[in-house]
This record gives C-alpha cells, structure tokens and sequence, in this order.
C-alpha cells in the first residue's frame, strides 16, 4: 500500500511538473514568443525541471525495492524547500506582476503555471514528509537547502551583469531599491529557505518519532 500510494505520487509529481514545462514551451513556440535563454533561466523552471526529475527517479527507487541513500534524501530535502520557496514568492510577489512587455498579449496557459506555483508545491510537502521509510537526516542536513538557490542566484547576478536582463525584479539591482534592496531581498529568501529546510525536518523527525512510538 505504501509503495502504491508513494510511488503514483511521485510518478504524478514529476510527470506533472515535466509535463508542465514541455506545454509551456510548446505554447510559447506556437505563439512565437519563446525566448529559451530566459525562460530557463527563471528559478521557478529550473527547480521544476530538477524536482520533477528527482520525483520520478524517486518513484522508480521505491518501486524497484531499492535504498534511498543519504544524498537522495538530502536532495529531496533541498527540492521540496525550493519548490516551497517557488510556491511563497510566486504568490507573494509575482502573481499580480505584469508580463514581459515583448510578449504582446500573451498570457501564459493557466494550468501548467497553477501546477509549477501550487499544486506541485504542496503535494511535494507530503510526500516529504509522508516518506518516513527514507533515511533520518539530522537537523543541519537542513542547511544543505541553500546550496541550490545560492547557486542559481550566483548565476543569475552575473549573467544579469553582462546582459543586464534579470528574472525576477527583486535581484535586479537597477531596480529602485538598488543594491541594498537586492541584498536585502537575496538575504531574506536565503533566511527563509533555512528556516524552511528547518522546519521540514523537524516536522519529519516528528513524524518518525510518533509512529516509533
């Protein structure tokens, strides 16, 4: 039961969250209004694209009876926070945003950006936090969180450098607030992610400890 349940939620997880980002470039191309350098650059799809990878290699570890190594459980640890953070700040401060200028009247397909926002988000949650035959991590594993978003920020500030196009307003540093606005908002979503990753694993370990008991 178990392994049934689990496992057709992560097939659906990463199948989804795939399935999503091929209909929004599919869309985009019959629209023309593809621009590959910069859609793949948003964090929202690079997380999308690792996190649905992730879940279906995770269905395929736990229907084949295999071992989920430390390193597997660290990375959905990291992918479930930054697919939490996706979910936060698309609705915090992106969903009311205006589009991009070029793109005319284009509007995005509503149910793959529903599913990549919010859906996906929560149902990765559950999962984490349901899968209690994985390895028990200790609280600092939460820490290894930042690694993912600090590498895409640090990419994404120089290539904003060089092409002075940025993903999202608030790592602009042209932007109103400047560059103390942008370190601001950087050291800020970096705290959240800890406090993220913190709360993950207690709630897991939790979890671990009741049904132990």
């Amino acid at each position: 039961m178990y392994k049934a349940v689990i496992g057709s939620l992560r097939l659906a997880l990463g199948l989804g969250l795939l399935g999503s980002v091929v209909w929004q470039v599919t869309d985009r191309l019959a629209n023309n209004v593809f621009r590959p350098g910069e859609y793949f650059a948003y964090f929202s799809i690079v997380s999308s694209i690792v996190a649905g990878g992730l879940a279906l290699y995770s269905a395929y570890v736990l229907f084949a009876d295999k071992e989920e190594t430390k390193f597997h459980n660290i990375a959905r640890l990291s992918l479930t926070a930054a697919m939490v953070i996706v979910g936060v700040v698309y609705h915090a401060l992106l969903a009311d945003a205006a589009g991009d200028v070029r793109d005319g009247g284009y509007v995005w397909p509503v149910l793959p950006n529903q599913i990549i926002h919010t859906y996906a988000p929560i149902l990765i949650v559950v999962d984490y936090l349901v899968s209690l035959r994985s390895p028990k991590l200790r609280l600092r594993a939460s820490l290894w969180v930042a690694v993912f978003p600090l590498a895409w920020l640090g990419f994404s500030v120089v290539r904003g450098l060089i092409t002075n196009w940025w993903p999202y307003w608030f790592i602009n540093p042209n932007e109103e607030g400047g560059v103390p606005g942008m370190l601001t908002y950087v050291a800020a979503i970096t705290v959240f992610f800890f406090a993220v990753g913190y709360l993950l694993q207690s709630i897991r370990l939790t979890f671990s400890k009741v049904i132990a008991s």
